[in-house]
């Protein structure tokens, strides 16, 4: 029998339990307490949570990761690292999980093992949380151990980035030889006063924020690679050593408040909470780290973001044809990955795609680490064909291409085109520039900081000229994405009464400056004839944006040659759509037209409709249709050295859904003054055999030609990339019969290929 002191034990023992919501077995230090194993009077040792509150298990996110913040959720308990089954997960029980690694909430979890399988124990089994357990061990579960599942039934979870404020790390179960992660609150590069001013800041003391305090790191075993992570966290692809003794002298002057534990990376982490927490150190006053200072990381800023060129790394960010880029983001650093292959662009199927080979990709191209791997064409579906598939990277390779990769993407689609968002210096872009007065954050007036009298003043823009290109560099630099539209009158946008005066004029953009003050415009010398007020520039934003492309093997295969007589093109005469000398054509005279269908498919993330209003739409009585853009293709042919020698133009009297890819709904159609546009996913085809889907070329010689197709040509409607908006097809005409031949869209090939096309590169129109 049990002596009425051990039964006081057991009942006070389930008490506890119930009260902390613990399971069965519990294992904590220091405090030990025996748990009776009923009708067998047998004892077992258990640990039940300490009356310091230490937790009694530690967690760490592990596995291939597509961003820093999510992983496989691994526990640590009784010296050993296991995972948890996805059985009865939940997001109640994420929400634990991110919480107790310090973020604020959970986004998401995934079961079978998404971030692959992991190894040892599965320790927990069949948890349920309310959501508010301070610990994952104080959930409901089958018990520490008890466990049916497989490592294919691993759980991951994706936390938000934020983390929880004053949070403090509690760090006594693990320690590196366990490989518990760096967790702290916040990372920061504090420059020294005299650099506080350089844009961006790339030397300084490394500090991290744990409990709330900002802390140094001893650099007594601090490590370059240690260095290479902390920069690629602050958008730079790579550091250099630093010359401390400035900083030395600086330490000694100022009060220090050292972080316990050092730390081990091995250089390929995206971000210092991928790297091994090190060996914990001695805090002795101002004894710690003795033999050391506080650490001073240096960084080498990517070419575009260098004060110089010189001081630009040269090496990551290449002057010369590069072999990867992006296309198709909304900020600076961000956008679907394409790789350059015996001269054709292509894309990286997402198989495998992970933030290690996104950090390579974005360390090539001049930014620092990935800060996400995306998948699923989540930036836009490209074009051509599939380069690389089941990519696997080290971290420390110089280029994406000498990373390992199967060259067999069959079975891959467009649908699985891979892409980043990399890391990049805090330019300060966004301090220079404010929307006024718009409905909400991503529309309004467009102020400028500009200096006026030895004095810095907000002030507004001349819309003179002012539009879509100029709009991209206002929503890029505001970090607001693409542009929606370009406004030049905004009169019913409220602006900031003080800033009414105009500080900029004829701003004319390519689209990729990084500010508005890289495009070209007039200088200190403003010249705008209407004034500002009302006629102040204007721009409202939008995360996503459609991207038009035209179906180059539809061209090349439907072109043929047709003579038609003027009195069955009077229409297509009032509408512009024949050469200047059909003007005086006599009506039974024939044209010889060059005729072909165009296939035009959005590849982009939001629908494509046409800027004007059903209300503004043009009625054209001839043929008996609304037209909603006025000029929506144009069709040229060029002489070899790009002189134009025939053109024609296609007015969009119907945008609307013909082919919609397998699963998606048409949305739009013509019929009864219906709502005019092209869905994500669909295209609009205009068959050879409609009007003006020609170019005249009846006064044509002879000869090679380069036929060239543009579309949107006006940058009436705001898409991702303009790039890939123009065809340029070799043409050879005999006089009676015509061939097209090696069609292609602008942007597929390599610049030395596309340099034997003359001719627009972009659909850049040549007053710009």
């Amino acid at each position: 029998m049990l002596s009425p002191s051990r039964i006081e034990i057991f009942k006070k023992h389930t008490a506890l339990q119930r009260s902390l919501s613990l399971p069965p077995c519990i294992m904590s230090r220091p405090v030990a307490i025996c748990c009776l194993l009923s009708a067998l009077y047998m004892w077992t040792l258990c640990n039940a949570q300490s009356d310091s509150g230490s937790p009694a298990i530690q967690l760490r996110l592990a596995g291939e990761k597509r961003k820093h913040y999510e992983g496989r959720v691994e526990v640590f308990y009784n010296g050993e690292w296991g995972t948890v089954c996805d059985d009865d997960f939940s997001i109640y029980a994420a929400r634990v999980v991110c919480k107790e690694l310090g973020f604020v909430d959970a986004e998401s979890w995934s079961p079978s093992a998404k971030y692959g399988r992991g190894e040892g124990r599965i320790w927990l089994d069949n948890v349920h949380c309310t959501g508010g357990e301070k610990s994952l061990a104080h959930c409901q579960s089958n018990g520490f151990g008890v466990s049916d599942c497989k490592h294919s039934e691993d759980v991951g979870v994706v936390c938000t980035q934020k983390r929880i404020p004053g949070f403090k790390f509690i760090r006594n179960q693990a320690n590196s030889e366990e490989g518990l992660t760096v967790q702290v609150e916040d990372v920061r590069i504090r420059a020294t006063y005299s650099h506080r001013k350089r844009i961006p800041i790339t030397d300084g003391f490394l500090e991290v924020k744990d409990g709330g305090k900002w802390r140094q790191i001893c650099n007594e075993e601090w490590t370059e690679m240690n260095s290479r992570v902390i920069c690629g966290m602050y958008g730079f692809p790579g550091e250099k050593r630093v010359n401390t003794r400035p900083y030395k002298l600086l330490a000694k002057r100022r009060k220090k408040n050292y972080w316990g534990f050092s730390v081990n990376c091995t250089g390929n982490e995206a971000d210092l909470s991928d790297c091994k927490l090190g060996r914990e150190i001695e805090l002795k006053g101002n004894h710690t780290c003795e033999q050391g200072m506080p650490v001073v990381v240096s960084c080498v800023p990517g070419r575009a973001f260098a004060p110089s060129v010189s001081a630009g790394f040269r090496k990551a960010y290449r002057v010369e044809q590069p072999l990867v880029r992006l296309r198709g983001g909304a900020m600076i650093g961000e956008g679907r990955v394409e790789v350059l292959k015996n001269g054709e662009w292509g894309t990286v199927c997402d198989d495998n795609w992970n933030i290690r080979a996104a950090t390579v990709v974005c360390r090539e191209l001049g930014f620092g680490s990935a800060k996400e791997a995306l998948t699923g064409a989540r930036l836009g579906q490209g074009m051509g064909p599939v380069h690389m598939n089941e990519v696997e990277c080290s971290g420390f390779e110089k280029s994406l291409t000498e990373c390992y990769f199967n060259r067999d993407a069959l079975g891959c689609s467009h649908e699985e085109d891979a892409a980043v968002k990399c890391n990049v210096p805090a330019m300060g872009f966004n301090k220079r520039l404010r929307l006024s007065g718009g409905r909400n954050p991503y529309e309004g007036r467009v102020e400028v900081l500009a200096e006026k009298n030895g004095a810095l003043v907000w002030g507004t823009v001349c819309s003179d000229s002012w539009g879509t290109m100029e709009a991209m560099v206002v929503c890029r630099q505001l970090g607001l994405g693409f542009a929606s539209h370009a406004f030049q009158e905004t009169y019913y946008w409220q602006g900031d009464a003080s800033a009414d005066a105009v500080v900029m004029s004829g701003v004319r953009c390519s689209g990729t400056e990084l500010t508005v003050d890289q495009c070209l415009h007039h200088g200190k010398h403003i010249e705008c004839p209407k004034g500002g007020g009302r006629f102040s520039a204007g721009v409202s934003c939008t995360q996503t944006a459609p991207d038009l492309v035209l179906n180059a093997p539809v061209v090349e295969q439907t072109t043929y040659l047709e003579d038609r007589p003027m009195y069955a093109l009077q229409c297509a005469h009032e509408e512009h759509c024949l050469s200047s000398t059909a003007d005086k054509a006599d009506p039974t005279s024939y044209r010889r037209l060059l005729r072909f269908s165009s296939q035009i498919h959005n590849n982009g993330q939001s629908d494509f409709r046409p800027r004007a209003a059903h209300h503004s739409w043009i009625w054209h009585e001839c043929h008996r249709h609304y037209h909603s853009m006025e000029v929506f293709t144009h069709y040229d042919l060029l002489s070899l050295n790009g002189t134009k020698v025939a053109e024609g133009h296609k007015a969009s009297f119907c945008l609307e859904d013909t082919h919609c890819d397998e699963g998606i709904q048409k949305r739009y159609e013509c019929a009864n003054f219906g709502a005019q546009g092209i869905t994500v996913g669909c295209s609009d085809t205009y068959r050879h055999d409609i009007d003006c889907q020609w170019i005249d070329i009846t006064d044509l010689k002879p000869g090679d030609y380069i036929f060239q197709v543009v579309i949107n040509p006006n940058y009436e409607v705001a898409e991702s990339d303009y790039s890939n908006n123009i065809m340029k097809c070799r043409s050879r005409y005999d006089g009676q019969r015509i061939w097209t031949y090696n069609c292609h869209i602008g942007g597929s090939l390599s610049s030395e290929t596309e340099e034997t096309f003359p001719g627009l590169l972009t659909n850049q129109l040549s007053y710009r």
